[in-house]
C-alpha cells in the first residue's frame, strides 16, 4: 500500500484531486480509484503537477475514467492557486505546460485567473441528426472540443441523455466532444450546463465549456464585429457561480482568452493506493 499526499479543490463546483508527480505511480490508475465517489476521495478529475523543460510548471489532466484530457479551465485555475500556496513562486504570472499548449496563470488566495490557448476550429450552425430529429449546434475547440446547443428552459433539459448522444455522435469521431446546453439570460450573461466526456455525466461547471459558450454567444450576438479588445461575457454554471471570460477579436480571430473564477481548497490528506 502506497500513501500519496493529495489536496482536494473545487473550481466553481468542478472538483479535483491535486497531486504532485510521484515516481512509480500510474496516475491514470490513481485517477480511476481516487476519483470514485464511493470508494475513493471523489472528484471529476485528477490534476498532476510536474516539472517542465519549457515552462515554469507542467499540468496533466486525467479524467475520472482514466482518460487524459488536453486541457481543463477550472482545473488550471485550481492548479494556479495550488502553485501560489505551495510552491512560493516568485512570479505573479507564471507559465504552465499542457497538452493543449502553454497557458498562463495567477492566483490570489481562492480566486484564480488563467490565460488559455487560442480557440480553433470554430464551426457555427452544424445540422446534426439525433435519431431522426435534426438540431443545430455550433462547435469550437477551446483546448478540448466543445459543442454548443442553445435551449429554452435549461433546467428541464435531459443533459445526460442528449449530452451522451451528441458526445459520441459520428460527426465528432474519433475524439468525441463535450456538450454545453446554453440559455441566454441577458446581453452579457448566459446559463450553461455541461456534459463532460471522461466524466461521462453532467458536472457542476466546466471552464473550457464556459469559454466556448461565452465566445460563441458573443459572436452570435455580434456577427459583424471583426475587431474588439477585451470582449467579455459571463457564464452562470450549474453550481450557481458565475465565471468571467474576456478575449480579443482580431480580424475575426479569437485570442488572449482569460478565465476568472474561484479555486477553493477543500481538504488535504493521504490517499492509500492499493
Amino acid at each position: 500500500m502506497k500513501k500519496i499526499k493529495f489536496t482536494k479543490m473545487s473550481g466553481a463546483g468542478n472538483d479535483f484531486i491535486v497531486v504532485e508527480k510521484t515516481p512509480g505511480i500510474c496516475h491514470k490508475k490513481l485517477a480511476r480509484t481516487a476519483c470514485d465517489r464511493t470508494n475513493g476521495i471523489g472528484a471529476d478529475g485528477l490534476l498532476v503537477l510536474d516539472k517542465s523543460k519549457s515552462c515554469d510548471h507542467k499540468m496533466r489532466i486525467i479524467n475520472a475514467d482514466g482518460t487524459e484530457a488536453e486541457m481543463c479551465g477550472n482545473g488550471a485555475r485550481c492548479l494556479a492557486a495550488y502553485i501560489v500556496k505551495n510552491k512560493k513562486t516568485k512570479k505573479k504570472l507564471f507559465s504552465v505546460e499542457t497538452k493543449a499548449g502553454t497557458i498562463m496563470g495567477e492566483a490570489n488566495k481562492e480566486t484564480a485567473i488563467v490565460k488559455l490557448s487560442d480557440p480553433k476550429e470554430y464551426i457555427p450552425n452544424i445540422p446534426l441528426d439525433l435519431s431522426g430529429r435534426e438540431i443545430q449546434v455550433s462547435y469550437i475547440d477551446t483546448g478540448v472540443p466543445h459543442v454548443i446547443v442553445y435551449v429554452h428552459s435549461i433546467n428541464h433539459i435531459d443533459v445526460r441523455g442528449i449530452g451522451r448522444a451528441i458526445r459520441s455522435h459520428k460527426m465528432f469521431e474519433p475524439r468525441g466532444t463535450n456538450v454545453n446546453f446554453v440559455e441566454q439570460e441577458s446581453e452579457n450573461i448566459v446559463n450553461a450546463r455541461t456534459y463532460e466526456r471522461g466524466v461521462e455525466d453532467e458536472t457542476k461547471a466546466c471552464g473550457t465549456g464556459s469559454v466556448a459558450s461565452a465566445i460563441i454567444t458573443y459572436l452570435k450576438l455580434n456577427p459583424d464585429i471583426t475587431d474588439k479588445k477585451k470582449a467579455s461575457m459571463q457564464v452562470r454554471t450549474r453550481s450557481g457561480e458565475i465565471l468571467k471570460i474576456t478575449f480579443d477579436i482580431t480580424k475575426g480571430t479569437i485570442s488572449n482568452v482569460w478565465l476568472k473564477g474561484s479555486a477553493k481548497f477543500i481538504a488535504e490528506g493521504e490517499y492509500f493506493l492499493k
